[in-house]
């Protein structure tokens, strides 16, 4: 359901029934010359508006600004610190807490939000220890990517506007997807740059790490259907506690 539709007459008695509030969170920067600066809001939005229908939720607006330091220089990027980040999110919960939210899921749709989501959620854990907080970035994916990625990752943790940032874009967003566009850039990315601030112009001009012209949609809902159902699965089982009173 979405969160924004309803009006206050009847909001409440809804919360109700409905204890799970979904935030997608997504960023705006450079996704190489094929995906707009919008992709991980889009992905971040049409994988919410999935979760929220699997499990009875409501779908809160996007939070469409994160931190985006690494590719803070490249044309189009949006940046916002992370202190102001978690400042946000933080008082989302809390008011999600006093309309009488039981779960916040922050579904996260862009990798350099993650240190201030987690910030958040201990912050809310810490005060509000009856909201039970998710920070939710493609979680369950592992085996799935393993078994369709064609090209191996260029660092252990990022991905971006690659492979797999393009096949989830197709499946969930393939109408702002071109193809014609995509480029095979696969960069160097030394083990210092784990070690030290760095800005991504170091070792890329395109933002795009990785074989995008591999991308399909079925590799996207294979991932992004497997990482659906585990946040499902937690969900569920988070209301079933709930529900029961096993959590006050």
């Amino acid at each position: 359901m979405n969160f924004q539709e309803e009006n206050a007459f009847e909001i409440a008695a809804k919360i109700e029934q409905r204890p799970c509030a979904i935030l997608p969170i997504g960023a705006v920067e450079a996704h190489g010359p094929h995906l707009p600066l919008g992709t991980d809001n889009f992905l971040a939005e049409r994988l919410a508006r999935r979760l929220a229908e699997r499990t009875d939720s409501f779908v809160l607006p996007t939070l469409p600004y994160g931190q985006v330091w690494s590719l803070q220089n490249f044309p189009g990027s949006i940046n916002v610190s992370n202190e102001a980040l978690i400042q946000m999110l933080y008082d989302i919960g809390e008011s999600l807490v006093r309309q009488g939210f039981r779960i916040f899921v922050m579904l996260n749709g862009h990798l350099g939000n993650a240190p201030a989501l987690k910030d958040a959620a201990r912050l809310l854990y810490r005060d509000y220890p009856e909201l039970k907080v998710y920070y939710f970035f493609y979680p369950g994916s592992k085996e799935a990517i393993e078994k369709v990625r064609e090209t191996p990752s260029s660092h252990a943790s990022y991905f971006h506007a690659c492979e797999l940032e393009t096949s989830y874009m197709l499946y969930l967003a393939g109408e702002y997807v071109d193809m014609t566009k995509a480029i095979n850039d696969i960069p160097t990315i030394d083990l210092e740059a784990d070690c030290t601030p760095t800005p991504w112009e170091e070792f890329t001009s395109t933002a795009v790490l990785g074989d995008a012209t591999l991308a399909t949609k079925e590799k996207g809902e294979q991932i992004i259907e497997t990482t659906l159902r585990t946040m499902t699965t937690m969900i569920e089982n988070a209301k079933k506690r709930i529900l029961s009173g096993k959590e006050q």
